[in-house]
């Protein structure tokens, strides 16, 4: 079984990227995610690596490199779900330099959050109550049910401009070779949500479109009471292209190395497919023996038998 790491996690740490990709190397892992955090001064140095076949690039998190201009790197810096068009086109234009890097580099899939409703974060107010310990209090639901409804209200217009710009991508795609994944938020504000994820690829019924699993915000996300992620993970299994892997540590703190956390990681083992990507992603910095002993803790659960390697 193949499990990558991305290079969110030391890329802060270089200023060349052949050494970037040595230390990821020295863990144990021999294919990476390149992190949307990933300097245009590393980018001679992991091509290096990849023409000489020291390292493979499984997938490229949107927007990399980070854009000119850009004071970090971050994967909202612009949304292809934007309501504005002129926001959307710029999100487009760097969407689909990202696209074409990452068929320079041999990737097979872009990583991308694709947006959220413009409203009041009540996510962020429920993450609160939960930390409090009134998580299915009175004030909690009135929240989740206030966060519901103004979604619904608010999406369409989100939700079609989604689909726009998906459709601006798909000839870019195709010319490079790899399949645009849309990541799953932990909050209820992303877009798209499971139900409209599923309905966009059966409408644009395209090799090209993905679904991307991040396990810990699906933890998040089934933990605040907005989804069963088991049920969801399912029925979007002909469309999954790979999945982030981090634990989750109480109340909701993502990006943590497993074991130890909130996720059951055994309930994942049958969907350890051989042809899936599986990129772990711990916080940038993590203690280089956390990072070790998560990808030999997660070998040892899902590299058994009846297991795809």
């Amino acid at each position: 079984m193949i499990i990558g790491l991305t290079t969110r996690w030391n890329a802060r740490e270089h200023t060349e990227g052949e050494r970037m990709i040595e230390e990821i190397l020295a863990l144990g892992f021999d294919h990476v995610e390149l992190g949307y955090d990933l300097r245009l001064d590393l980018v001679p140095g992991v091509m290096r690596m990849v023409e000489q076949k020291a390292v493979r690039v499984w997938s490229v998190h949107n927007f990399c490199p980070v854009p000119v201009g850009a004071p970090k790197g971050h994967p909202e810096l612009f949304s292809l779900s934007d309501r504005d068009p002129r926001e959307r086109e710029r999100a487009v234009q760097h969407t689909e330099r990202t696209i074409r890097f990452a068929g320079e580099v041999g990737a097979r899939v872009v990583v991308a959050h694709a947006g959220n409703v413009d409203m009041t974060k009540y996510s962020r107010e429920l993450l609160a109550l939960c930390a409090e310990g009134r998580l299915g209090t009175p004030a909690y639901e009135k929240t989740k049910l206030k966060l519901q409804i103004t979604r619904e209200k608010k999406a369409g217009p989100h939700l079609e401009g989604l689909r726009e710009s998906v459709k601006r991508l798909l000839p870019a795609l195709e010319a490079a070779g790899v399949a645009l994944a849309l990541e799953n938020l932990p909050t209820w504000e992303a877009v798209p949500t499971e139900v409209e994820m599923e309905r966009l690829c059966r409408e644009i019924d395209s090799p090209h479109l993905r679904y991307w699993h991040d396990i810990g915000h699906g933890h998040i996300r089934a933990m605040l009471g907005f989804i069963n992620p088991e049920r969801w993970l399912e029925r979007l299994s002909p469309w999954l292209a790979g999945m982030h892997i981090h634990d989750v540590r109480p109340p909701a703190l993502d990006h943590a190395m497993p074991p130890g956390g909130l996720v059951d990681f055994t309930r994942f083992r049958d969907r350890m497919k051989s042809d899936m990507v599986r990129i772990l992603e711990p916080g940038p910095g993590a203690p280089a023996d956390t990072v070790r002993g998560a990808l030999a803790y997660l070998r040892g659960v899902w590299e058994g038998p009846g297991t795809a390697t």
